[in-house]
């Protein structure tokens, strides 16, 4: 496992922070509650999966984001 800290500027924190406490997880999930940690975890794993399985839904929609970045997976 490879452990790693990301800076966000502060702003964009109570805006993430926001959409975290809006969510509910009254319905199954793949990560249970989300915390900023879950959602990095979780997108992480995403990322990972437009490598190992590009044709996944999850993968493709992350090479999407990342192809509106200007990145090409």
């Amino acid at each position: 496992m490879k452990k790693i800290m990301i800076e966000i500027s502060e702003e964009d924190a109570k805006h993430v922070g926001r959409l975290i406490d809006q969510l509910t997880d009254d319905r199954p999930n793949s990560h249970g509650k989300l915390t900023f940690k879950t959602l990095a975890q979780m997108l992480m794993q995403d990322v990972a999966l437009a490598v190992r399985q590009p044709g996944s839904r999850e993968g493709a929609n992350m090479a999407q984001v990342l192809a509106a970045h200007g990145y090409r997976v």
